[in-house]
């Protein structure tokens, strides 16, 4: 029996497996980087030891630090979670040979499907359906487009769509080196990239004693850079023929490779209906909670008795109803995903739905980790009860900080194609997201920035309230996701005055608490207010706004052409060759920063001359850091 569990991860990942040993009764270790020494999964924890240093490559990426950090706390197990060892058949070795419990599988099935060319290989040996390798050297245009992936690791690391045969080379060397860098292989391979296809996904418990369990489907088609935004189960819209491949499918790929514990076996559903095996991965997924909620199990619990030994029974509970997770990221998708920092001064969902989460109120999220903030999950009897749910869950939730994807979340939720279930594929945001990150609604936005204005003068009001005398009239300025909105306003015996408000009514007003009547209609506006930033949450719509300065600082010019780092991160490479003096065209790659997991390609604004180059590989950079200067 375990009795003490070390979680070789953080984050998230590591209070859910937390919570699950609480209810078990075993107690926890938790280990931490430096970056993380206040994190809410070290507080949570009976016992935490330190990993020096912030980098995942000097912490949570050290297994030799993890194992000792296991046995310096007494702890008689060890939970890798997901990411970073997860998948290290090395470190599932070292631990066992520790004298402690790998709470996963055999090192060998994670060798097995460590690489994704010889998983392949396994698999059309055991029958699994799979795409045929495409040889890059000799490729024609009868084989485009093709998709360009690395051999190791996942996470969209290394991965490319190639589409012209003239950019392959390009492709190829770029996959590579991002994935040397990413996972210290730069083996990529090339196959079919399958235009209109989904990634289905098939849940797999396995014991010690020949029971493989297959815990249905789940649908992870929307995705952005080829990572998973919104996944949901069971999978929807398949015959109960390809549902019976599927299972088949998986349970043969568990089975040949002696498979122990919890595991997930992708496929690319064509939209032919052929399923292709993609890869498998020998951990927990993610997206856990949605096959949780749909099967009533609590899967960290089943690892824990499948590592102790214990059978599991002939069937798996049958499923019910549906479940729907979406990930909230700290991230601007209309600027190209870029990933986001600074405080989170608030998360809070309303009840009734699920909130895993790795971060607290108050929580600084930094460069080093994924930017994932928290899981949303909603069950309900029927897919469409559980995504409106979900949807409604969201757009009331507070979200007070950096930048997320909520609000397209909310609207891929609720879009058309999602909705009925006709557009689930890996290219629904390539189709869509001009449309899902279009300018919202400018009524909302200008009645969040007027509930923002008055919340403001009743806080810096004498006597904590509006003065019963005609006032001047007052004007406050904010910056409303890059669109200036000056509110004008007066306010007196005779109520509010507000210009471009006709119809709006004053009914209450505190520091945090707006009520106007809007045209007959009773809105409320909670205001939240940290220096410059203010967030309106009401139940028309979300705003974050920043408070603009009454007098602008007139030295805040850049110079023209002026590249800037669009957030803190590592430059990974600079462009073969690139020197200062050279001539460049517009769209031209420079560098690349590294930030969240995610490289981000710097591009030349326009063509001319590379004028200045302030920056080299290896640099760590601050976000607004002036990178390079090209001179039209």
């Amino acid at each position: 029996m375990i009795s003490s569990l070390l979680v070789a991860n953080r984050g998230e990942i590591a209070r859910r497996i937390f919570r699950t040993c609480r209810e078990l009764g075993i107690a926890t270790v938790a280990v931490y980087s430096d970056a993380d020494a206040d994190a809410p999964h070290v507080r949570e924890a009976d016992a935490a030891v330190r990993l020096p240093g912030n980098a995942p490559a000097d912490t949570y990426l050290r297994g030799d630090l993890i194992v000792k950090a296991a046995q310096a706390a007494g702890a008689d197990a060890v939970h890798p979670g997901y990411g970073f060892l997860s998948e290290n058949a090395g470190f599932a070795t070292a631990v066992a040979d520790a004298g402690l419990t790998w709470v996963g599988p055999p090192p060998a099935a994670i060798e097995a499907m460590a690489s994704k060319t010889r998983a392949k290989e396994l698999m059309a040996a055991a029958g699994v359906p799979l795409l045929a390798p495409v040889d890059p050297e000799r490729a024609t245009d009868a084989d485009l487009p093709l998709l360009v992936k690395a051999a190791a690791g996942g996470g969209g690391r290394g991965m490319r769509v190639v589409r012209d045969l003239d950019e392959l080379p390009g492709e190829l060397a770029t996959a590579r080196a991002e994935a040397a860098a990413a996972f210290g292989d730069g083996e990529v391979f090339a196959e079919p990239y399958v235009v209109g296809g989904r990634h289905v996904e098939v849940q797999v418990l396995a014991d010690a004693h020949g029971t493989v369990w297959t815990l249905g489907t789940r649908d992870c088609s929307l995705q952005r850079r080829h990572q998973k935004v919104i996944e949901e189960a069971p999978a929807p819209g398949l015959s109960d023929g390809l549902r019976a491949t599927l299972h088949t499918a998986a349970a043969d790929a568990a089975r040949s490779i002696g498979y122990r514990g919890a595991g997930t076996v992708e496929f690319l559903v064509s939209a032919a209906g052929h399923a292709h095996f993609l890869e498998m991965n020998t951990r927990l997924q993610v997206e856990h909670p949605v096959t949780e909620a749909v099967y009533g199990v609590d899967l960290v619990a089943l690892q824990l008795r499948v590592a102790e030994g214990e059978a599991l029974p002939d069937e798996p509970p049958a499923p019910r109803g549906h479940a729907v997770e979406a990930r909230l990221y700290a991230e601007d998708p209309a600027a190209g995903w870029q990933p986001q920092t600074g405080t989170l001064h608030r998360l809070s969902v309303p009840d009734g739905v699920r909130l895993d989460s790795g971060v607290d109120d108050g929580a600084v999220i930094g460069v080093h980790y994924d930017p994932m903030l928290a899981k949303v999950i909603a069950w309900a009897p029927s897919r469409a009860e559980a995504v409106r749910k979900l949807a409604g869950a969201l757009e009331r939730a507070r979200v007070h900080g950096p930048a997320t994807n909520r609000d397209l979340l909310v609207r891929s939720l609720r879009h058309p194609e999602f909705a009925a279930a006709t557009g689930l594929d890996t290219g629904f945001y390539d189709r869509n997201l001009s449309e899902l990150t279009e300018d919202p609604d400018a009524t909302v936005t200008g009645l969040c920035a007027l509930a923002a204005a008055l919340a403001d003068a009743h806080g810096r009001s004498r006597f904590g309230g509006f003065r019963n005398v005609p006032s001047q009239p007052q004007t406050r300025t904010y910056d409303c996701g890059g669109v200036e909105r000056e509110i004008r306003y007066r306010l007196g015996r005779d109520g509010l005055h507000a210009e471009d408000f006709p119809g709006v009514r004053l009914l209450s007003a505190a520091s945090g608490r707006v009520v106007l009547d809007v045209v007959g209609v009773r809105r409320e506006f909670a205001v939240g207010r940290y220096g410059a930033q203010v967030f309106v949450d009401s139940a028309a719509g979300s705003r974050a706004l920043v408070a603009r300065p009454r007098f602008p600082d007139p030295t805040a010019r850049t110079e023209p052409g002026s590249l800037l780092a669009p957030m803190p991160g590592t430059v990974v490479r600079v462009a073969d060759g690139l020197a200062e003096g050279d001539r460049v065209e517009a769209g031209a790659p420079l560098l690349w920063l590294e930030a969240m997991k995610m490289e981000h390609k710097i591009t030349a604004p326009a063509s001319g001359t590379l004028s200045a180059l302030h920056v080299k590989a290896g640099q760590q950079v601050e976000v607004g850091t002036l990178l390079a200067v090209v001179t039209e």
